[in-house]
């Protein structure tokens, strides 16, 4: 037993303590996944325990988190600030039978040596079953109860989301840990409350309309076609069919629709099939319920109907993450697969699959588990990772993953507040400029259209958009009527963007100003407008115009990714937390080999989070850069790490584009 912390573990191991409150990610070690011991820096900016590192250098000469070459002797002791935070991590005393006081970490010592009665009963049981024969250690005390870990599970940090986050944790929706996206912290003694764990549930919510025709009122982003992956809910509309029945919210997944998968599918499928009419509409949403102190209830699930199925990852080294993003339900005991990573591991075996409950890993038991359980067994795999999963028959939530079809790593965020600078006129975008054509089967074309008339001639469009607008959108022709010159042109359509009209710019226009400008210049016998409009490269597409009766017209959501960066209007979006809480969003997309620079999006926002409560950012919102730092080029490995060590703010420079209403 060790006299420093009270604990069972090896000479060379780091000390165990049992902490009151859930440790900030990132006041943890991403090698052991507790929080620091004597901290090191690295020059890359990323903080281990010292015997953490040290071990790890003896092996490898490449820092865990990012693999970029390091050596033990460039790395030096955290700042004093974050060493005293450390210590003033507040734990419980390890002998709970005899002693229930809590005490800051660095004063757990001195408690033990001069005033815990429950190691003071200890040592006198030891000395008196030693007697002359020294053979303490090998006999345990049988009535004093310590907190000797019963299992390799240890105290799990960050990662999503995802999760994630994302999934887990809050920066757990936010690290990019090897094997996993986010698992929770939690305690492993089962006697103690268990850190919290992002829990998500499946629903299936029967929504009612009395006109089958009637928009539900909300708008979604994602698609397979898009680095989100799954359908997300970003908006719900006051007064509609959906805000009226109370059970969708902003950030939920949308898995069927009338018992139709639409978890792979793309994003102007799931717009079709949630447009289609009807009186009454049958959806299986997932939702991210937050963060749960629960206890694991005992699993009193029966296997009837089920399928056992083994599944075997070989990792190249220990630190390649497998791609899987695991999380807790409400309603079952145990760790389930929520999602599977993009070209990771997992994802290219294609074996797992969403909804698969996961029974044990390399033989351990996780039938009562933890995210953090299944985190430490993998990471601390060198190469086979053995999965038995329990899968249910028809209720696996998607295929395995096929080319564009789920998400990267998650990252987590939150705040108080933070306003939006609303940037009223010309910004300077040659900061945050990114290739607009990265969208699969979408390009976009600009045109002049020259226009002889008469000058009472109308020119017969509406228009929708506007600087003033909640998203700050670029003026676009929401209709061409049958009167008027543009209609006979014929070249001006449902959806363009209006660049300038006789040479007057409308990008940066109110879209009062932008009405104005368009009826003076149509005053004139010859117009010469410019526009730009978005083209759909995939004929087998459902046209946008399907079903659109009786809904007010916009263009999709993925329309609005193929526009060029300069008419993207970004906003700073401000988010703080405290040390002891977690960013509480989740992110997507970024820079990979095979499929080169993709922007990052934001796919879940972690209810109860900072992030939640600031109610700024958005599922579907694109961040262009952290701190002032442009993050095209980037990888989803190297932003999470920015993210990461911003301590109590960030600035997020987003493109906020409004989802599709269905």
């Amino acid at each position: 037993l060790c006299c420093e912390c009270g604990q069972f573990h090896l000479l060379l191991d780091n000390h165990l303590y049992n902490f009151q409150d859930e440790v900030d990610d990132e006041l943890i070690c991403h090698i052991c996944l507790q929080p620091l011991l004597q901290p090191m820096d690295t020059p890359c900016g990323h903080t281990y325990c010292f015997k953490c590192l040290e071990n790890f250098m003896q092996e490898y000469n490449f820092c865990p988190m990012d693999r970029k070459k390091l050596s033990f002797q460039q790395c030096h002791k955290s700042s004093l600030l974050v060493r005293n935070l450390l210590d003033k991590l507040i734990v419980f005393c390890p002998f709970k039978a005899e002693c229930q006081q809590t005490m800051q970490r660095c004063e757990l010592e001195a408690h033990l040596q001069n005033r815990c009665p429950g190691f003071k009963k200890y040592k006198s049981e030891l000395q008196r079953k030693k007697n002359p024969i020294s053979r303490g250690k090998e006999d345990p005390p049988t009535k004093v109860e310590t907190n000797k870990p019963k299992d390799p599970e240890v105290p799990g940090g960050g990662s999503s989301l995802v999760a994630e986050s994302s999934a887990a944790a809050v920066v757990s929706l936010v690290t990019a840990e090897p094997g996993l996206v986010n698992p929770a912290f939690e305690e492993t003694e089962e006697d103690l409350p268990q850190r919290t764990s992002l829990v998500a549930e499946t629903t299936t919510i029967e929504i009612h309309r009395e006109d089958p025709e009637e928009e539900l009122g909300m708008r979604i982003v994602g698609g397979k076609d898009t680095p989100l992956g799954n359908i997300v809910v970003q908006e719900v509309l006051r007064d509609s069919v959906i805000a009226a029945d109370g059970r969708i919210a902003p950030g939920d997944h949308i898995l069927e629709v009338n018992g139709v998968n639409i978890s792979s599918v793309t994003h102007c499928q799931a717009v079709s099939f949630l447009r289609h009419p009807g009186p009454v509409l049958h959806l299986m949403v997932l939702q991210e319920k937050g963060f749960s102190n629960k206890t694991a209830q005992q699993d009193s699930t029966s296997a009837t109907n089920r399928e056992v199925i083994h599944v075997t990852l070989i990792k190249r080294d220990r630190s390649e993450p497998l791609g899987i993003k695991l999380i807790r339900k409400t309603d079952e005991a145990g760790i389930f697969i929520l999602d599977l990573l993009e070209g990771g591991l997992a994802a290219k075996n294609g074996k797992l699959s969403q909804n698969d409950r996961v029974l044990s890993i390399n033989g351990q038991d996780l039938r009562q588990g933890t995210p953090e359980a299944a985190a430490q067994i993998i990471q601390s795999t060198e190469s086979r990772v053995n999965f038995v999963v329990l899968r249910q028959p028809g209720v696996q939530l998607s295929d395995p993953v096929e080319d564009g079809s789920t998400s990267n790593n998650s990252s987590s965020s939150s705040s108080n507040g933070g306003s939006p600078v609303h940037h009223r006129r010309r910004l300077d975008q040659n900061h945050y400029r990114r290739k607009s054509t990265y969208q699969k089967g979408y390009v976009n074309h600009e045109k002049t259209v020259a226009i002889k008339k008469e000058p009472k001639e109308s020119l017969g469009i509406t228009i929708g958009g506007g600087r003033d607008n909640k998203n700050k959108l670029p003026i676009y022709v929401t209709s061409v009527q049958p009167i008027g010159c543009l209609f006979r042109d014929g070249r001006i359509k449902r959806g363009d963007m209006l660049l300038s009209i006789n040479g007057i710019d409308l990008t940066q226009l109110n879209y009062y100003e932008a009405v104005s400008a368009l009826k003076s210049n149509a005053a004139s016998h010859s117009v010469i407008l410019k526009a730009l409009e978005i083209l759909s490269l995939n004929s087998t597409e459902p046209s946008p115009d399907i079903k659109e009766q009786g809904f007010s017209w916009s263009p999709l959501w993925i329309t609005w990714l193929g526009l060029p960066s300069y008419l993207h209007c970004c906003q700073d979006i401000v988010l703080t937390k405290g040390n002891l809480e977690s960013w509480g969003f989740s992110i997507v997309g970024g820079f990979e080999e095979s499929k080169g620079n993709q922007p990052f999006f934001i796919k879940t926002i972690v209810p109860g989070t900072p992030a939640f409560r600031d109610k700024k950012l958005k599922c579907g919102d694109e961040i262009v850069a952290v701190n002032g730092v442009p993050a095209i080029g980037m990888s989803n490995s190297e932003l999470i790490p920015m993210l990461k060590e911003q301590r109590n703010k960030v600035t997020l420079t987003v493109v906020s584009w409004p989802g599709s209403l269905v």
